[in-house]
């Protein structure tokens, strides 16, 4: 066993590995650090939805919408058992002010013994789905997915040491090319006729190469573990963020578990693939967005206005780029799914314009947590998924009946009247970020997206009449994007908006030009 004292040896050995954790120095430009490294993982994303979009429209002309409904089957599992394996350390790792080399090599082995456990645990599951779902092919996929859970483990304090270094190109870089290279695996198995198992196999090699790729790039390597390293107190913060994920995670995946279970493997496959349809640009921005400003903020926490300002600045960028674009998928999204899945999976339009509805304000919402993550109210945010996650689970019990599509009218629907502007409230009830300013915020986003709206549906008639869906649909863009720029350029706060958006785009390229020279 580790003794608590360390030798001379291990403690210079702790003083050359501490510079890790050192932040004193992003403080220094501070905004214009979070500005660029919000432009580079957009830039990344903007690559990762290009090619995940290419990668889909491929896979899915090449696998059946049975293929993704058994992922989606063992999917459930695996994430419910995944989130036990962060345990919300990677976050503290992130916002902990003061950190040191024995604290976070505890935080590794946690982890580690946590990945280790559920990847056993996945591994069990698999007899346990085959008997639910009456599938025997889900016990291989279990166990492809097992792996992969245990590969995940071995990266996350690596992933939450860049994070907290600023160091966001970088990690833009080891994302962009996981996913690239895992998407080609993912292709020529698919092409080989390797059929679900093109899908495990996209994931492991993924993991694969950001395992690689963040040992590689943080030259960190974690020690023994050690006592009185102050762990107790990191493992509430993160069990807080653990209960809420546990209720998050109940109540988003228990309509995959119904509609698997009472509508059968297809029902399930067509919701699964419209979610992630939708979800897909939705996450390239808000997840590399949740990496710059969780970090940013956490810096900030002892500066209540300069916090506020920053919070609405992102705030306002993501609502002026979501709200609009999700309006613009469900609007259009019986062409976009015919253009990019095929003819057989056109009933998918319907589950997907259902699920739009609260698409288009949830980047905007789920921006909030990061209120509770970094003003360190992780109790709080428990609370909020307790009540939250219930309100979510009555809905799909409403709508199970009329099957995929029910489900997604009823979820939507709750979602916007009822779950949305109760967590405004919630969250806003102190700190320095108020429900009011929320609104303020996004006001003129949601003007826009209305009008952008009314003018598609109004004009769609006239749109079916040009022949070829590229065409169409870059018209139809093009009057999303013309209708919301008209908004924006009408209200005092939609050009202070779009002002802020140029300044903040000028100091990024100007800086960029800068280091170049």
């Amino acid at each position: 066993m580790p003794s608590d004292t360390p030798s001379p040896t291990a403690q210079f050995a702790d003083d050359d590995q501490n510079h890790h954790f050192r932040t004193d120095h992003l403080q220094e430009n501070l905004g214009r650090r979070s500005a660029r490294g919000g432009m580079v993982t957009l830039a990344a994303q903007l690559l990762k939805f290009v090619t995940s979009t290419a990668a889909a429209v491929v896979l899915a002309r090449l696998l059946t919408p049975e293929d993704y409904g058994l992922i989606g089957m063992v999917a459930i599992i695996v994430n419910f058992v995944g989130m036990f394996q962060y345990l919300g350390l990677s976050t503290a790792t992130i916002k902990w002010t003061e950190l040191d080399h024995r604290q976070v090599s505890t935080l590794f082995w946690v982890n580690m013994s946590l990945s280790a456990l559920i990847m056993l645990a996945t591994f069990a599951s698999g007899p346990v789905l085959a008997w639910f779902y009456h599938e025997p092919r889900l016990i291989g996929i279990a166990i492809g997915y097992g792996v992969m859970l245990f590969l995940t483990g071995l990266s996350i304090q690596h992933q939450a040491l860049l994070m907290r270094q600023m160091r966001f190109g970088v990690y833009a870089v080891i994302e962009v090319a996981s996913m690239i290279v895992g998407l080609i695996a993912a292709i020529v198995a698919a092409v080989l006729g390797a059929g679900y198992w093109a899908i495990v196999l996209n994931q492991l090699v993924l993991w694969s190469v950001i395992v690689i790729g963040t040992w590689t790039a943080c030259r960190w390597r974690p020690g023994w573990p050690g006592r009185n390293t102050g762990l107790r107190k990191m493992l509430s913060y993160g069990g807080n963020l653990t209960g809420y994920n546990f209720m998050h995670f109940f109540a988003r995946n228990l309509d995959n578990a119904l509609i698997g279970k009472f509508w059968g493997a297809y029902q399930l496959g067509l919701y699964s693939r419209a979610y992630q349809l939708l979800l897909m640009p939705i996450g390239q921005i808000n997840t590399p967005l949740w990496s710059v400003a969780v970090p940013t903020l956490s810096r900030l926490a002892d500066s209540p206005e300069r916090y506020r300002a920053a919070y609405l600045k992102i705030l306002e960028k993501i609502a002026m780029i979501t709200m609009p674009g999700v309006i613009f998928m469900c609007a259009t999204s019986d062409w976009l799914v015919l253009l990019l899945l095929g003819q057989q999976w056109s009933e998918t339009a319907h589950i997907f314009r259902l699920l739009g509805v609260a698409a288009a304000i949830q980047p905007a919402t789920s921006s909030t947590l990061w209120l509770f993550f970094t003003q360190g109210r992780s109790r709080e945010m428990l609370n909020w998924g307790l009540f939250g996650s219930g309100i979510a689970v009555c809905s799909i019990f409403f709508g199970l009946p009329w099957g995929a599509k029910g489900v997604a009218f009823t979820y939507a629907i709750s979602d916007v009247c009822i779950s949305a502007p109760l967590m405004i409230w919630y969250v806003g009830r102190r700190g320095p970020v108020r429900s009011r300013d929320f609104y303020r915020t996004v006001a003129p986003s949601v003007c826009a997206s209305l009008c952008s709206l009314a003018a598609l549906l109004a004009l769609r008639p006239w749109l079916q009449l040009v022949p070829r869906l590229v065409p169409r649909l870059s018209l139809a863009f093009f009057i999303m994007a013309a209708v919301t720029l008209l908004v924006f350029s009408a209200l005092p706060a939609g050009r202070l908006a779009m002002r802020n958006l140029k300044e903040m785009l000028v100091m990024v390229f100007r800086k960029q030009g800068a280091s170049v020279a």
